[in-house]
């Protein structure tokens, strides 16, 4: 029986991971054994950072409207402003919120006028 010989399958392998780790630095990006153990760390850090990153930008949003809030009124808080868009039944997820906050100040205040009216 004849050999079988892999080495382009091999070397297919070894420059798709060189390719992936093009940017990294040193021996990261040209030694394919190293190589492969940083982009499989980047990999786990990509899978574990997709959820971190909706996280994160939920805590961006909050800390916006909060600001926002408090230049609409300083003893107004962003709890308050939660509970009172519950209460008068406004549906807004904090993104859009967020978003009138910085682009749309006029409409973010009527807003928060109608959750503070709602709250007394």
């Amino acid at each position: 029986m004849s050999r079988v010989k892999s080495g382009k399958v091999t070397h297919a392998r070894h420059r798709k991971v060189i390719k992936q780790a093009s940017g990294y630095y040193s021996a990261r990006s040209r030694n394919f054994r190293t190589a492969t153990q940083a982009v499989d760390k980047a990999n786990q850090y990509a899978t574990r950072d997709r959820s971190v990153r909706k996280r994160q930008f939920r805590a961006l949003w909050i800390q916006r409207i909060n600001a926002a809030v408090r230049l609409f009124d300083p003893a107004f808080t962003y709890s308050r402003l939660i509970d009172g868009l519950n209460k008068a039944g406004i549906e807004v997820d904090r993104k859009v919120l967020a978003d009138l906050a910085v682009h749309e100040p006029e409409a973010f205040n009527a807003i928060a006028a109608q959750a503070r009216a709602a709250l007394v």
